[in-house]
């Protein structure tokens, strides 16, 4: 079971030309749900990693993201598709007394998959929110879910983690975290 104290947040490539090539629908899902993620993590003093593929080309992190973190902004940039392929990312997850990864991000067949694969493989507990996550094509991102589901990873979504993390509505940030969803 997820809890604030075991847990990570690792959101992968959410940029702005990412987000531009995705249906408005899931766009505005995406961008909507992650920062509802980035907010809850923030209040709940759950770390936050951000990453960024080839920002020179591909933009950087949108705004919305980027305002929620402020100081905090300082995203890994990368060129591999698997964020851990980053030495200092994965020396810097396994340093840490967390096993639970909550991993969502663009696009889901390639750079959340290959992530999500190494996060296991290393001993990981991954939970993909499959609400935060997208892919260009529907087919990609289904075939995707279904593979990692088979390789152990756990297919969630935003509030099921939310309410994890808070495990009761006696929680001192219940009411704060309740209305991020309203």
């Amino acid at each position: 079971m997820l809890n604030a104290q075991n847990s990570i947040v690792l959101v992968i490539d959410i940029q702005e030309k990412l987000t531009a090539m995705l249906k408005e629908d899931v766009k505005e899902e995406i961008e909507k749900k992650s920062q509802k993620l980035i907010n809850a993590a923030k209040i709940l003093n759950i770390e936050t990693i951000l990453t960024e593929q080839y920002p020179k080309g591909l933009s950087e992190t949108i705004l919305g993201i980027k305002e929620i973190l402020k100081e905090n902004y300082n995203p890994i940039e990368k060129t591999s598709f698997s964020a851990l392929k980053e030495k200092k990312l994965a020396n810097y997850l396994k340093s840490q007394d967390k096993k639970h990864v909550i991993l969502c991000g663009i696009e889901t067949h390639i750079c959340v998959y290959q992530t999500a694969l190494e996060l296991l493989e290393a001993g990981f507990c991954v939970h993909i929110p499959k609400d935060i996550c997208a892919s260009r094509n529907k087919f990609e991102y289904k075939c995707a879910l279904e593979n990692l589901k088979q390789e152990g990873a756990k297919i969630t979504c935003l509030e099921m983690i939310l309410f994890q993390w808070l495990t009761s509505s006696k929680h001192p940030n219940f009411k704060e975290i309740q209305a991020l969803i309203k």
